[in-house]
């Protein structure tokens, strides 16, 4: 219900703002067009954004990230004979999540490579809506797959500090 109000509220703000865009006064035709100047902005800046993203990603800046991960997972095994059992659980756990992630970025990556192959690029409507909509599940799989990461190196550097003590 909260959505449809959201979704009614847009739409009675859209047609306001295309009405006064057409008809409105000449102060009201301005107030519009500058409101469509700020909203295009806004889109071209979010598109930037994720282009930069997509850039980071495609060059393996979470690729970088699980391979130091995996060095400091390695370097803590080569000393495990001097720690607890509870620390070497929490290290297999968090190779897990590690290998986890991992198999995610491989599956993202084949993704996008499919996603961009010269058969998708019909301009078939009902096509480029597909594929739309793959993007943007794409853009939120790398979204949480960012989030994960930055947590598993949280919970790394916090075995990292329980293994120096």
């Amino acid at each position: 219900m909260f959505r449809t109000l959201i979704k009614v509220g847009l739409l009675l703000v859209a047609g306001i703002l295309v009405y006064n865009y057409f008809f409105g006064t000449n102060e009201e035709q301005e107030n519009a067009k500058k409101v469509f100047g700020q909203v295009r902005g806004v889109v071209v800046s979010v598109g930037q954004l994720l282009k930069s993203e997509n850039e980071k990603f495609n060059a393996g800046k979470y690729d970088a990230a699980l391979d130091k991960l995996g060095g400091v997972y390695r370097a803590i095994r080569t000393q495990a004979r001097h720690l607890d059992e509870k620390v070497v659980k929490r290290l297999d756990e968090l190779e897990h999540r590690k290998t986890t992630l991992e198999n995610e970025l491989n599956e993202i990556e084949a993704n996008d490579l499919q996603n961009s192959s010269p058969a998708l690029k019909k301009k078939d409507p009902k096509v480029e809506k597909e594929r739309a909509a793959r993007q943007e599940e794409q853009a939120r799989r790398k979204e949480e797959l960012l989030k994960e990461l930055e947590m598993l190196v949280k919970d790394s550097d916090a075995l990292l500090q329980e293994a120096s003590q």
